[in-house]
């Protein structure tokens, strides 16, 4: 088996889900007592969000390529970055680090046209939705992404910082976000991709009457299959 190497705490909660959903698949695959082999650089978070706030994306990502360092020293077999928005650093980071990294958008956008969907709505942090680097991967596989107006995308970003890194889950906030969706959906969207591992503490497939696609699951599919293939 392979050794994974996570790079969590963006934040913590959804870096628990994938160290709980990465070793109940190998389980599920392996049988009996097997687990993953993970070793685990775990972020404070404030400091990735105080960077974010003076726009300074060149120390988040001396802060990525340290902890990458010191888990390809450990001899890890590949990467994982546990946050949808971290990947927009995967171009450098691969420049610089001589192991896979197993891309979140690579496996979403498998996901979406297994599920033979070719419009998606994208809800995330702003990184997500206003920049391309995840929705050019998705691009590049034939699918179209919709985001939301701007002040829903103000909102959506603040519910996530505000709220959903805190354990903090209001009714209003998820009427909300519903909302957003179904706008999505009028303006085409055939699914909804769930483009930040905390959106899923929210919003379940079963609020939805369209397809949606939890990132952080498959991911967490991905990572499995890489680590026992």
């Amino acid at each position: 088996m392979k050794t994974i190497g996570l790079i969590g705490g963006t934040g913590w909660l959804s870096t628990l889900d994938y160290y709980r959903l990465i070793n109940q698949g190998v389980n599920k695959k392996l049988g009996g007592l097997n687990s993953a082999q993970l070793l685990i650089h775990s972020f404070n978070y404030a400091d990735i969000d105080r960077l974010n706030k003076q726009d300074d994306h060149g120390g988040v990502f001396r802060l990525v390529l340290e902890a990458a360092g010191k888990l390809t020293t450990a001899s890890v077999d590949a990467l994982v970055l546990c946050a949808n928005t971290l990947h927009q650093y995967v171009d450098k980071l691969e420049d610089q680090i001589k192991v896979p990294i197993i891309h979140i958008a690579d496996a979403t956008a498998k996901e979406i046209n297994k599920k033979g969907l070719s419009i998606i709505g994208m809800l995330g942090t702003k990184f997500t939705m206003e920049m391309d680097f995840y929705t050019k991967k998705l691009s590049e596989a034939g699918i179209e992404s919709l985001v939301p107006e701007k002040q829903d995308r103000v909102f959506i970003h603040s519910a996530i910082m505000d709220e959903l890194l805190k354990e903090i889950y209001k009714d209003e906030t998820k009427a909300k976000f519903l909302k957003i969706i179904d706008e999505l959906k009028s303006l085409g969207a055939e699914g909804i991709v769930l483009g930040c591992t905390e959106i899923p503490l929210l919003i379940k497939q079963e609020d939805v009457d369209l397809p949606v696609i939890n990132t952080l699951e498959v991911h967490a599919n991905a990572i499995v299959d890489f680590a026992i293939g």
